[in-house]
């Protein structure tokens, strides 16, 4: 995800480019000058941290310390796992599909009935079997 700034006249403002699949989205955020505007961008630019809506998913360890380019896989496989479609439209938006797949199809901690299911929902089932 990345936050970019266009200037039309004398005003300036913020859109949020992430994938959705194989395309690129571009979601309009509001005039720079805009406090709410502000904080949407605090809160996507500290973007290597787990969001705290997402917290409950990772009760086994301090979540403000799991890291989400370093820690990619673990972060998939738990919201492949046990998390809502919420949680899944949070990792789209941060990793690839073809990582989710990729992870999907080689982890040990995500069960043969979620696999399955992520692998239709994703278009996947070709690589299968």
């Amino acid at each position: 995800m990345s936050i970019t700034i266009k200037t039309i006249g004398k005003q300036r403002y913020a859109y949020q480019a992430y994938r959705n699949g194989d395309r690129v989205t571009q979601r309009y955020l509001g005039n720079i000058a805009d406090k709410n505007v502000e904080r949407m961008i605090a809160e996507i630019k500290g973007g290597n941290q787990v969001q705290p809506r997402f917290y409950p998913l990772f009760w086994d360890v301090d979540p403000r310390k799991i890291n989400i380019r370093r820690n990619s896989r673990y972060i998939i496989e738990r919201v492949l796992e046990v998390g809502s479609i919420d949680a899944f439209r949070w990792i789209q938006e941060i990793y690839p599909t073809r990582l989710i797949l990729e992870t999907c199809n080689v982890s040990r901690k995500i069960s043969e009935k979620s696999r399955i299911f992520w692998k239709i929902w994703l278009g996947g089932m070709s690589d299968a079997s």
